[in-house]
C-alpha cells in the first residue's frame, strides 16, 4: 500500500514543482500559453488512449463520462460563485480539472499495481510531463492574483497527497472486482478531464499563446500517442 502511495504522489508531484516555477522565474504569456497548448493535446491523447475504459460497455462507458464532467462543472460552478470566472477563478477551473483527473487516474494506478499488470513507464513520464503546463498555467496567474508561494505549496501539495491516498485506496479496492473499478474510475477520469480541456486549459492555452498554442496542442497530441 506505501509503494501505491509512493507511486500516485510521485507520478503528479510534477503539479507541486511546476506550481512554484512563477516564484523563481518570469515566463513569457505566450511561453505558457504553447507549454498549455502541449499539455492539452498530451490530454486528449491520454483519454483516447488510455482513459477509454475497454472492461465496460459504451453505454456504461458514457454515463461514468457524464459522472465525470458532471463533477466538474458542478465543483467548477462553486469555485466561479467563489472566485468569479476570470482571473483566480478561471485558474482554480485548470486546479479542480488536475483533482478530477489525477484522483481517479491515481486510483487505478493502485488497482493495477495490487492486481500485478505491468504499469508503463512511457505512460507515468506521460502523466508526469503533462502535469507540468496543466499546473505552470494557473500557477502564474494565481501568483498575479496575488497568491503567495506559501499558499500555493499548499495548493498543490494537497492535490499530490491526495492522489497518493486514492492510489492506496485504488491498492485496497484491487481485492473487489478491480476490473469494474479501474474502468470506472477511468471513464470518471476521461470525463472530467473532457470537460475541463473544453472549459478551461484549451481556452486559456489560445489566450495567452495564440495559433501557436494550436499548434503545440497537435505536438502535445502526437507526443503523448507515441508513447502508446
Amino acid at each position: 500500500m506505501l509503494q501505491a502511495f509512493a507511486l500516485g504522489a510521485i507520478a503528479q508531484s510534477s503539479l507541486l514543482l511546476s506550481g512554484v516555477i512563477p516564484y523563481v522565474t518570469r515566463i513569457p504569456d505566450r511561453i505558457i500559453g504553447i507549454l498549455a497548448g502541449v499539455g492539452a493535446g498530451a490530454l486528449i491523447a491520454a483519454v483516447a488512449f488510455d482513459l477509454v475504459p475497454e472492461a465496460l460497455d459504451v453505454r456504461e462507458t458514457a454515463l461514468w463520462f457524464l459522472v465525470g464532467a458532471g463533477i466538474f462543472l458542478v465543483a467548477d460552478h462553486v469555485i466561479e460563485r467563489r472566485f468569479g470566472a476570470d482571473g483566480a477563478g478561471g485558474a482554480l477551473g485548470i486546479v479542480l480539472g488536475s483533482v478530477v483527473d489525477g484522483v481517479p487516474e491515481s486510483l487505478i494506478f493502485g488497482i493495477q499495481l495490487a492486481a500485478g499488470v505491468p504499469l508503463s513507464v512511457a505512460f507515468l513520464a506521460a502523466v508526469f510531463v503533462s502535469n507540468i503546463p496543466q499546473a505552470l498555467a494557473p500557477s502564474a496567474d494565481l501568483m498575479r492574483s496575488g497568491w503567495p508561494i506559501g499558499r500555493m505549496v499548499t495548493l498543490w501539495g494537497s492535490v499530490v497527497i491526495a492522489c497518493g491516498v486514492a492510489a492506496a485506496l485504488g491498492f485496497l479496492l484491487a481485492s473487489d472486482l478491480p476490473d469494474v473499478v479501474g474502468a470506472r474510475a477511468a471513464a470518471i477520469a476521461a470525463g472530467g478531464l473532457l470537460a475541463m480541456l473544453a472549459a478551461s486549459l484549451v481556452p486559456f492555452a489560445y489566450e495567452k499563446g495564440g495559433p501557436w498554442a494550436a499548434l503545440a496542442t497537435v505536438v502535445g497530441f502526437c507526443a503523448s500517442m507515441s508513447q502508446t
